[in-house]
C-alpha cells in the first residue's frame, strides 16, 4: 500500500509479535534491482502482489510473469472479514485502506486465458533466435547470413514455417548464394531446421507470428490514473523452458532498447 506518497511494505520488527518502525520504499528509488526468497508459506506472492497494487496506485505500470495462476486475483476487490479486520488493526493500517481490484490485463502466449502475445522472427533477429535454438558458433553464424539474405530479398520472417522455408531455399540455392554470402551447407541447414521443429513442438508456432507486441503496450494507465498490471499468464508456459526464455529474452531485448539505463533521471 501506499502512505504519504511512499511504498509501505514491511515493518522493523524482529518477528511477527513485535511490530517496528514502518519500512518503505521511495518511489524514486524504485528501479533497483530486486531479489524475495524465502520458504513456502513465508508470504513471497503476498509481497510481490502488494509492491503491484502499490505501483499501480502511484500510477506505474506493472509487468508480471505467473508462473502459479495466483496473481490476477489483484483484479477483484478483496473481501472484509473479522481476520482481515484484526490484521488491520494490527497494522494499524485501517483508517487508510480500502477494499478495491487494480486494473489488470492479462496475456497468454497460448491465447487460452488472455490476449495472445507475437513477435515476428525477424523481429526477434539473428542472434537473439540463435539463443533460443542453443545452436553453436558455426550454426549461429549461418543463421546471421539467412537473415541477411531475406533482408537482401526485402522478404519478412513471419513465423517458423517462413524460417525453415527461408533455410531450405539458401541451401537449394547456396551455389547462386555463394559468392556474395559465403558456403551454405545442407547439413547445417538442416540441423537447424530440425532445432526448429523441436521449438515448434513447444508452441513456437504460436508464439512466432503477426501483430508483434510492442512493449509500449506494457506501459499504459487506466482511466482513473493507475498504472495497469499486465500479468503473463506462465502456468503452462513455465514448463516449456526454450519457449518461456524466448520470450523473456525477446522481452527484456526490447526493454533495454526502449528504456536504456541511465541511471536516476528526474
Amino acid at each position: 500500500m501506499t502512505e504519504n506518497g511512499m511504498i509501505y511494505f514491511a515493518r522493523s520488527g524482529k518477528d511477527a509479535d513485535s511490530l517496528g518502525e514502518r519500512i518503505c520504499m521511495r518511489p524514486d528509488k524504485a528501479n533497483r534491482h530486486g531479489f524475495i526468497c524465502g520458504a513456502t508459506g513465508t508470504g513471497k506472492s503476498v509481497t510481490l502482489k502488494v509492491l503491484a497494487e502499490s505501483f499501480s496506485e502511484i500510477g506505474v505500470p506493472v509487468f508480471m510473469s505467473d508462473v502459479k495462476g495466483d496473481m490476477a486475483g489483484i483484479a477483484a476487490a478483496g473481501e472484509d472479514n473479522e481476520g482481515m479486520q484484526k490484521r488491520l488493526d494490527r497494522f494499524e493500517i485501517r483508517d487508510s485502506f480500502e477494499y478495491r481490484g487494480c486494473p489488470v490485463s492479462i496475456f497468454d502466449i497460448y491465447a487460452q486465458k488472455g490476449t495472445p502475445l507475437r513477435t515476428t522472427v525477424s523481429e526477434m533477429g539473428p542472434q537473439l533466435f540463435s539463443q533460443v535454438l542453443d545452436l553453436n558458433d558455426t550454426q549461429s553464424e549461418l543463421m546471421q547470413v539467412i537473415f541477411k539474405i531475406a533482408d537482401d530479398l526485402g522478404l519478412i520472417l513471419t513465423d517458423t514455417t517462413d524460417m525453415k522455408a527461408m533455410l531450405q531455399y539458401a541451401a537449394d540455392h547456396s551455389a547462386e548464394f555463394k559468392m556474395d554470402y559465403g558456403n551454405i551447407p545442407q547439413q547445417s541447414a538442416s540441423t537447424i531446421i530440425r532445432a526448429i521443429v523441436a521449438l515448434e513442438a513447444e508452441g513456437a508456432d504460436r508464439f512466432f507470428g503477426e501483430p508483434a507486441v510492442d512493449i509500449r503496450d506494457f506501459f499504459l494507465t487506466a482511466p482513473d490514473g493507475r498504472g495497469i498490471v499486465n500479468i503473463l499468464d506462465a502456468e503452462t508456459l513455465i514448463n516449456k523452458p526454450r519457449l518461456y526464455s524466448a520470450f523473456m529474452l525477446y522481452l527484456l531485448s526490447e526493454l533495454f532498447e526502449v528504456l536504456p539505463e541511465v541511471g536516476d533521471p528526474e
